[in-house]
C-alpha cells in the first residue's frame, strides 16, 4: 500500500473516533411513521399471514377452550401440549375437565433432555401466547419463557396461538419502542407468519418438513389469560 494512501485510511480513522467522520445520523422515520388505523391491523396481518398457510379461528374470552378442543378433534390431534404452570394450562384443565373422549392434555414440566422422546415422538399439537402481531409483516411475536419453553411452538406438528387483536401492532419499531422491550430485550423472540416451510432447488415448496405443519392463529378478543404486563 502506498504511504499516501495508507495515511488517509488512518486519517479517516481517527477523524471518526474524535466523531469527525461526518456521517450522517441514523434516520429511522420511515419504519417509525409507518402506520395503519386500528381497525386495519388484524385484517391486514389475517390476510398476509393466510397467503403464508396460515389458519385463523375465531374465538372470545369463553368460548376459545372448546373451539380449541373442538379443531384439535377435527385434526384427529390425540394430544396438545401446554407449559406447565401456565394460565393457559389451568384454563385448559378446568374447561375439559369431565368431558369424555377428546385430546389428553400434556405438560411441559420437565428438562428437553428428559421430555424430548414425547415431545418429538408423540405430541400431535403445542398451544401457546404470544406477544402480540404485527401488521406490516404479518408475523406473531412468540417470547419463550420458562412457563412456555420455545420447543412448545417450533416441534409439535400443530401450532396454535392464542392472539388477542388488541395486541397487534403496526410493526417491529412499536414493538421495540415499548417499556417491556426497550427496558430489557428479551434473551429470544421467535417472529412467525406461517408453518414451518422449505424448498428444494426448484422451488418446490414442503411444508412441516423441520416444524409445525400447520399454524393455527386463534383470536380471542379481551384475550386468553391474564396480561404478563409490559
Amino acid at each position: 500500500m502506498r504511504e499516501g494512501a495508507r495515511e488517509a485510511i488512518l486519517g479517516r480513522l481517527r477523524a471518526a473516533r474524535r466523531g469527525e467522520d461526518g456521517a450522517a445520523p441514523s434516520d429511522f422515520a420511515v419504519v417509525r411513521e409507518k402506520r395503519w388505523p386500528e381497525a386495519e391491523r388484524l385484517p391486514r396481518l389475517r390476510r398476509l399471514m393466510e397467503a403464508a398457510h396460515a389458519e385463523f379461528l375465531e374465538a372470545t374470552g369463553e368460548s376459545w377452550p372448546s373451539a380449541v378442543r373442538d379443531l384439535l378433534v377435527e385434526a384427529g390431534a390425540r394430544n396438545v401440549m401446554v407449559g406447565a404452570g401456565s394460565a393457559v394450562e389451568a384454563r385448559l384443565a378446568e374447561a375439559w375437565s369431565g368431558l369424555p373422549g377428546g385430546p389428553e392434555l400434556l405438560r411441559y414440566d420437565r428438562p428437553v433432555e428428559e421430555l424430548k422422546g414425547v415431545l418429538f415422538g408423540s405430541v400431535d399439537a403445542g398451544l401457546t401466547t404470544c406477544e402480540g402481531g404485527l401488521a406490516e409483516t404479518g408475523s406473531l411475536v412468540v417470547v419463550p419463557t420458562p412457563e412456555e419453553p420455545r420447543l412448545l411452538s417450533l416441534v409439535p406438528p400443530i401450532h396454535l396461538v392464542l392472539l388477542d387483536p388488541a395486541t397487534v401492532r403496526d410493526g417491529l419499531w412499536q414493538l421495540l419502542a415499548e417499556p417491556r422491550f426497550a427496558n430489557g430485550m428479551p434473551p429470544n423472540a421467535l417472529l412467525i407468519s406461517g408453518p414451518s416451510k422449505t424448498a428444494d432447488i426448484e422451488q418446490t415448496l414442503a411444508y412441516g418438513v423441520h416444524g409445525p405443519k400447520r399454524l393455527v392463529v386463534v383470536v380471542v378478543p379481551g384475550g386468553a389469560t391474564p396480561s404478563r404486563g409490559s
